[in-house]
């Protein structure tokens, strides 16, 4: 099934398997783009799958310009340069190559070259998402990792350095015309962030299903998600070659990212500052805070950490929900401990001094308050130091 290319839509037209990066003068073409501008980082470009696209552009005389000075934390800096890029050469669309650093960077950019004034103008959570009308600039996603699920989301995760924090550009029409989801564009991704990284995406689609929203359709593709990360991260980690536990994961970002239109919780709020602050990697950081979170909400979120315990292969029959939830938070320990994640923040250099700064910036983003458990400040200074 994984060699042969297919073509679907959750809304976004994902076009998936092995080798599916051939697809991209097609898809180019579909979207009526003529000159993309090429988003990536600097450190992609050293890589095969930076070869294997280019060599597809170049193949098929398309003509693109190129930027990789994404960094690994977005900054509004990027999004600005970026923009003046494709203004300058002419660019008439854009391709997002990376992690969800570069494709949050690509998906930024047509609001920047559409609209006047600085990035905060259009943050989500002030109502700068009415301010995005559209049409914008196409464009299409190609990731390498597989955690944020970006490319099949509508949103885009810029850090603000002069406000020190992160701000969520999310409108409908941020959403790429096309994902091309190529399992071997991920083989060379080192085990450290193959790990990290499909840890996030284990995040998103837990976070989404124990979110107070209703949306029984979301909570079926969490769970879903959650049951290929427990049955193919590992061996993503433990053999990068292996096409099928790449596909999977890939699949299982995507379907994060597609859950999570519900929303998040504490784990993603207490991530964004050590981000932002300290440089995290955002899957480390969700993966290293999560068992904290998970305990806090043991009781409120019992019910479908259950479901969770059972994915896992736990006997759950007979057993009381609370138990259950219980051999989840143990389950998720465990695994973070097999894939070689950290089991403190002390062991990724946060020092305890920072914490107290960083619960005040965790309580201004707005995650938690989908938090199937309420925090408050404090709450998430305690979370901080069980997790330190």
């Amino acid at each position: 099934m994984l060699h042969e290319i297919t073509r679907f839509s959750f809304p976004t037209t994902i076009v998936f398997g092995a080798g599916a990066i051939c697809s991209l003068p097609d898809c180019l073409q579909e979207t009526g783009i003529k000159k993309p501008l090429l988003v990536t980082d600097g450190g992609l470009l050293k890589t095969d799958a930076f070869t294997k696209v280019e060599a597809v552009l170049r193949q098929a005389n398309q003509s693109f310009s190129l930027f990789s000075g994404v960094h690994p934390n977005p900054i509004e800096e990027n999004v600005e340069k970026a923009g003046k890029q494709f203004r300058e050469d002419g660019c008439d669309g854009v391709i997002g190559l990376g992690g969800g650093s570069a494709i949050d960077v690509a998906k930024a950019i047509p609001v920047r070259v559409a609209y006047e004034g600085p990035l905060v103008r259009f943050e989500a959570q002030a109502g700068g998402y009415k301010l995005i009308t559209g049409p914008l600039a196409p464009m299409l996603a190609i990731p390498t990792t597989a955690g944020t699920g970006s490319e099949v989301g509508r949103a885009s995760v810029i850090t603000i350095p002069e406000l020190g924090r992160k701000i969520i550009i999310f409108s409908p029409h941020l959403m790429p015309k096309r994902a091309i989801e190529d399992p071997e564009l991920t083989v060379g991704l080192p085990p450290h962030l193959t790990a990290s990284t499909g840890m996030d995406a284990f995040t998103h689609c837990l976070e989404s299903l124990t979110a107070p929203v209703f949306h029984p359709i979301c909570d079926a593709v969490a769970l879903g998600g959650l049951d290929l990360v427990i049955n193919y991260l590992e061996r993503a980690v433990r053999n990068g070659q292996d096409i099928e536990a790449r596909g999977y994961m890939l699949i299982a970002a995507s379907m994060g990212a597609i859950s999570f239109q519900k929303d998040l919780g504490a784990a993603h709020s207490l991530a964004h500052p050590l981000s932002t602050d300290f440089g995290m990697q955002h899957g480390l950081a969700n993966a290293v805070c999560l068992p904290a979170v998970m305990r806090f909400n043991r009781e409120a979120a019992a019910k479908d950490y259950a479901k969770v315990a059972a994915l896992f292969g736990i006997n759950t029959h007979g057993m009381a929900e609370i138990e259950a939830s219980d051999r989840a938070v143990e389950a998720v320990v465990n695994l973070n401990q097999r894939i070689g994640i950290p089991s403190r923040l002390r062991d990724c250099n946060i020092p305890e001094a920072s914490l107290e700064a960083l619960a005040g910036k965790a309580f201004e983003d707005s995650c938690h308050k989908t938090n199937p458990r309420s925090c408050t400040r404090e709450d998430l200074l305690r979370l901080y130091q069980e997790s330190w």
